[in-house]
């Protein structure tokens, strides 16, 4: 496989739900990009799967892909949970709905075209790529906090 297009994603909501942010670092080669994000009313979560679902949909062609989370709840749900969950029909093993299914399946159709390496790097831990990507998260909260920001 050629190189791979190497994606770092953060997520992060203060309070917990309240105003949220996400960011990407996407690098290939010597080209970075940096992308950012939020919502005024959301989740730690779901902060975290629109990093990984923005990130893969700016990809303007398909790409071998090596994307880096800090959140064991994305990386476990694309690698072992959906497909259980889409077997019982979007419910938990509990026969409760999925949270966040919306961004789930989003996320699953932005992975179709990919082929992508799942990673899960421990946070502010000093993966310079992941500690940017969190700058990224905070700074499109405090933009929201700010009125500076437009919601995606």
């Amino acid at each position: 496989m050629d190189e791979r297009v190497v994606i770092h994603t953060d997520g992060g909501c203060t309070p917990n739900p309240g105003i949220g942010g996400w960011g990407a670092v996407l690098r290939y080669g010597e080209h970075v990009r940096e992308i950012r994000g939020g919502e005024p009313d959301t989740t730690n979560n779901r902060m975290e799967l629109m990093a990984a679902i923005q990130a893969l949909e700016s990809l303007k062609r398909p790409c071998a892909v090596r994307l880096c989370t800090d959140s064991q709840y994305v990386r476990l749900g694309v690698t072992q949970w959906t497909a259980q969950w889409k077997r019982n029909g979007w419910q938990t093993s509990g026969k409760q709905p999925v949270k966040n299914a919306d961004l789930w399946l989003r996320l699953e159709s932005a992975t179709e075209r990919h082929d992508i390496i799942w990673e899960w790097v421990k946070g502010h831990a000093g993966v310079p790529d992941n500690e940017r990507a969190d700058q990224l998260a905070t700074q499109a909260q405090s933009d929201l906090k700010a009125g500076l920001a437009e919601s995606v």
